[in-house]
């Protein structure tokens, strides 16, 4: 494998999602809003698996919106076990969304300025939507029909003018920008995702090829090693997870479930030979939905490690 000029299988960042932690608790809650002693209890379990990163889903705190005494009171925690906070994820506030842009837009600003202000590296962000109601109804959210970005010019070029104008505000502060991949978004192929990012076209604005994203459809998809392959030469921060995936030749049904990273359709140890070698440099985030999340996290930490490049 050809050695990283930024990390080895060591040193390599490698954070874990939130999902394993609910983002309202049963006395109605929200984490965003919890008690030192719920955000403590969420790092200590993050440290006893092992991780020393975490990943900041604004589902479960918002940094835009979090007073500065409660943003030093969250980091302190995080940091008295160990673990760092390097990026955010903004998730479902497309600033393409009808009758919502300009809002959108200015909590992506506000985000920037905050994953500044945390000391931060990466802005994660997207144009997916929220859920609707057969998506919230579902098992899995994937296997319902979400909201789709229309085939209009206009609305594209809104798109690229947005992302470059949010590009360029975290540009200006050392941040990494890096868009999701994301079905019947404008990031839901492989062409269409490079594209956008091209038309955008500066050198801190990437892809995150969450590929994951798109095999678990239960429907026709591109083959997986087409996506990463058109898409790892963008890529400047990665979400990954894994699903086992079966369907029919005549692709009349498709159907799939979370599985490790190991055990999943996609081969990692091939992705991450390919990312290396189109000089990916950015950090690692583990995801997994279903179970215990962040065990399933930590085990696919443990294996990435074996994959990457031993220095």
């Amino acid at each position: 494998m050809p050695q990283s000029a930024a990390f080895t299988a060591d040193t390599w960042p490698i954070a874990t999602c939130m999902h394993g932690f609910t983002p309202i608790a049963p006395d109605g809650v929200a984490m965003h809003d919890a008690a030192p002693e719920v955000w403590d209890d969420m790092f200590t379990q993050i440290e006893d698996v092992g991780f020393t990163l975490a990943e900041l889903a604004d589902s479960h705190v918002r940094p835009a919106d979090l007073e500065a005494s409660r943003r030093d009171e969250f980091l302190a925690i995080a940091k008295s076990h160990g673990v760092g906070v390097p990026s955010v994820h903004l998730q479902r506030r497309s600033i393409i969304m009808p009758g919502h842009e300009e809002s959108n837009l200015d909590y992506a600003h506000r985000t920037i300025d905050a994953c500044a202000e945390w000391g931060m590296q990466v802005f994660s962000t997207g144009l997916h939507q929220p859920f609707n109601d057969a998506q919230k109804q579902a098992l899995w959210f994937w296997t319902a029909q979400g909201p789709k970005d229309p085939d209009d010019p206009d609305v594209w070029n809104a798109a690229v003018t947005r992302l470059r104008e949010l590009g360029r505000h975290a540009g200006d502060l050392g941040l990494r920008m890096s868009l999701e991949m994301y079905e019947d978004t404008y990031l839901g192929t492989a062409d269409s995702a490079v594209r956008l990012v091209e038309e955008i076209g500066l050198d801190n604005v990437g892809l995150n090829p969450d590929v994951a994203n798109l095999i678990r459809l239960h429907r026709p998809v591109e083959n997986w090693r087409e996506l990463f392959a058109k898409t790892l030469p963008y890529a400047n921060y990665m979400h990954v997870k894994n699903y086992t995936r079966d369907e029919a030749a005549d692709q009349s049904w498709a159907t799939s479930v979370p599985s490790t990273m190991e055990t999943g359709l996609i081969n990692y140890r091939q992705v991450f030979r390919d990312a290396v070698d189109a000089g990916f440099d950015g950090i690692i985030m583990t995801e997994q939905y279903g179970g215990d999340s962040l065990g399933v996290c930590a085990t696919n930490q443990r294996y990435i490690r074996t994959l990457l490049p031993k220095g």
